[in-house]
């Protein structure tokens, strides 16, 4: 069932009654993510679109809750300074700001609060689903599935693309990059298409040129970036071009992609499929969210951070939008409550339609948001949805195959709590990159 949220429906009337806030207690929002480092490229955008969100709420009188308006506001910090520093400012927000609900990208940056916060009982909205197990009952992924939506952009190049088969991948050795290789891993061995190259890099490593080339010997017909960040992505897409590669590319993300196509050519991007639509896509005009139209968060946000949009630009509002939903709800900004509400009836709407609460097969607990995820590429120069694939369809035809990449990797959710050292799996940060010690899969 599709809920209008607060925002929505100011965009709808245009003229709800101001009622003053000024001087009842504001409700706080805590955003514990990257702000800086190779990962501010997934925290920094979607700090911004909250700031949208937030202006317009408190635009139109705040956030009522019980019969009262509140302002909002945001307590922001930096998780990429250092494990001390990310633990003192998350006991800054609970213990002093009180804040109502936490949202940050997740993954290692956030890995030193996560048990603090959920004995606190702190509702969290994560990107990364793989932070998820039985033990995290007050951590949710309402907005984005990463990186299980990946699967749909490999079955659609499967089908566009029948005679690209060979494939070659790469992916940074982390708590973000692992789970991404393995549903990756997993989603080309269902379509059938052999791996010919696996490379695991250093998080801080700039060797794109020698990565490119160990994964071009192999003689793929796809490349495929996995989910390196932006930086990383955009420095793999230009050795790709420098070096003579005319296959696909696949990749999770394709922030500023106008830049790679300046730096390559259009023809060649053409060849570039990614998961992140702009939001004046033609296919989402008919959507009900963010103000009531997503092109108007689109061009809200280019107008006040012009060139910035980018994969997460939306994702953190659009958490706060289905918070704010399940907030009107409760009628209270009580985390447990406002979860319950969220939860009742195991389905709700997010941004590309309805989903479902999932996860137990996977992470123990069914605290992910399920539902369909758009397959995007570049046609004329422009971001375009090529179509919608079912997540969840994938999920229940293929999770026991994940399962099995996901634990071949040291990523279930049984081994992280048995706290592996990821460095086991990955190279030192700062290695050389070494191409004889990635063997082909």
């Amino acid at each position: 069932m599709t809920v209008s949220s607060f925002a929505q429906r100011l965009a709808v009337t245009g003229a709800l009654p101001r009622l003053s806030a000024q001087n009842r207690a504001p409700v706080r929002i805590g955003v514990l993510t990257p702000l800086s480092g190779p990962e501010e490229y997934w925290g920094r955008p979607g700090l911004d679109g909250c700031r949208i969100w937030i202006d317009w709420i408190n635009e139109h009188g705040g956030m009522m809750v019980a019969g009262k308006r509140h302002r909002v506001e945001i307590i922001a910090h930096d998780s990429a300074l250092s494990a001390d520093a990310t633990q003192a400012a998350a006991r800054d927000m609970v213990e002093r700001q009180r804040v109502r609900l936490m949202l940050t990208l997740g993954g290692d940056s956030f890995a030193p609060v996560l048990r603090q916060l959920m004995t606190r009982r702190v509702l969290v909205a994560t990107l990364l689903p793989s932070d998820l197990s039985p033990d995290t009952p007050y951590l949710i992924a309402p907005a984005e599935v990463h990186p299980l939506f990946n699967v749909t952009g490999v079955e659609w190049l499967a089908r566009s693309a029948p005679a690209a088969r060979r494939v070659a991948l790469c992916s940074q050795a982390d708590s973000l990059g692992l789970p991404s290789l393995a549903v990756y891993r997993a989603a080309f061995e269902v379509v059938g298409h052999p791996v010919v190259k696996e490379i695991r890099y250093a998080p801080d490593t700039t060797q794109a040129e020698e990565i490119v080339a160990a994964m071009l010997a192999e003689q793929p017909d796809i490349c495929c970036w996995c989910s390196s960040t932006p930086p990383m992505t955009q420095a793999l897409t230009e050795a790709a071009h420098a070096q003579g590669f005319t296959g696909q590319m696949l990749s999770s993300t394709g922030d500023d992609y106008p830049r790679m196509i300046a730096r390559t050519s259009l023809s060649f991007m053409e060849n570039f499929t990614f998961q992140f639509p702009d939001f004046d896509d033609p296919e989402l005009t008919d959507t009900a969210f963010f103000f009531h139209r997503p092109k108007a968060f689109f061009d809200a946000y280019n107008a006040r951070f012009p060139g910035a949009w980018g994969a997460v630009s939306w994702e953190y509002a659009s958490m706060l939008d289905l918070w704010h939903n399940a907030v009107e709800r409760a009628d209270t900004i009580e985390p447990v409550s406002v979860l319950a509400a969220m939860k009742r009836g195991r389905e709700m709407s997010h941004a590309f339609g309805p989903a479902r609460w999932w996860g137990n097969e996977l992470y123990g607990i069914d605290n992910v948001l399920v539902g369909r995820w758009p397959v995007v590429s570049i046609c004329q120069g422009r971001a375009r949805i090529m179509e919608f694939g079912s997540v969840l369809d994938w999920l229940e035809r293929h999770t026991p195959l994940l399962l099995r990449h996901l634990e071949d990797l040291g990523q279930s959710w049984q081994q992280r709590l048995a706290a592996r050292p990821l460095a086991a799996l990955s190279p030192p940060a700062g290695a050389a990159f070494d191409p004889r010690s990635a063997p082909a899969s």
